[in-house]
């Protein structure tokens, strides 16, 4: 092949992005999710834009699930490989660790919702822990009986995993694609990590539309094309 996929892919996620985030402002198409008062509440386009939507199929089965099915397709890809190269492959199981990093480096903030439909911010180290917390336990934390759970609120987080995953399963698929023969359990792995590659591409173009402000956006896509290289330093 005459152009590395790593590079095609990475081109592809920039352009997408880019115009993407370009449309949002020129046609207020984004929600501002930096926003605490809005981050719960519906899109202002989801009467009319089906992926504004919080509720829709590719957000509700796909996005939310992100993680879950870019590990699924790892582990088909690796595990019907005729070269099982673990130190090739183990390094996209250092990204929880390398998430909750690029959470507090770039000022990702462990918020709190309330029965009564505030939201406030809390120390970080509640997000980390997922510790439930009352006006028993934590009485300098607020005021009033609710019990809650923090909420992560990281806005960054879809188009950092994306851009990362985008560029992780590309580099998985690479040297499948210089193989002269593939095994049926093999080529079916290919295939669902292409698919699998394509929602994300196509995931990555609603986000940029619909979600989160040009400064979220590009930070999680800076930060995911780190995450990616560091993947490569190990």
């Amino acid at each position: 092949m005459s152009v590395d996929v790593r590079y095609a892919a990475f081109g592809g996620i920039t352009a997408i992005l880019l115009f993407g985030t370009l449309y949002s402002v020129t046609y207020d198409t984004y929600l501002d999710t930096s926003d605490p008062s809005l981050t719960h509440l519906p899109h202002h386009l989801h009467a009319t834009h089906y992926f504004a939507n919080k509720a829709n199929i590719l957000n509700s089965y796909f996005i939310k699930r992100r993680m879950g099915w870019t590990s699924a397709a790892f582990l088909t890809l690796w595990l019907t490989s005729p070269h099982h190269k673990s130190g090739q492959h183990t390094d996209w199981f250092f990204g929880p660790a390398l998430l909750e990093g690029s959470q507090a480096a770039s000022g990702g903030e462990c918020t709190a919702t309330l029965q009564s439909g505030a939201v406030f911010t809390v120390p970080y180290e509640f997000c980390l822990t997922r510790t439930a917390i009352s006006q028993e336990t934590h009485p300098f934390l607020f005021v009033g009986p609710s019990l809650w759970v923090p909420d992560d609120r990281f806005p960054v987080v879809t188009s950092f995993l994306l851009t990362m995953s985008v560029l992780f399963l590309v580099d998985q698929i690479r040297p499948s694609l210089y193989a002269r023969k593939w095994s049926l359990p093999h080529a079916c792995a290919v295939v669902f990590n292409i698919v699998l590659v394509a929602i994300w591409f196509f995931a990555i173009s609603t986000t940029s539309v619909y979600f989160h402000t040009p400064f979220e956006k590009f930070t999680g896509y800076l930060l995911g094309a780190a995450g990616y290289i560091v993947t490569l330093l190990y």
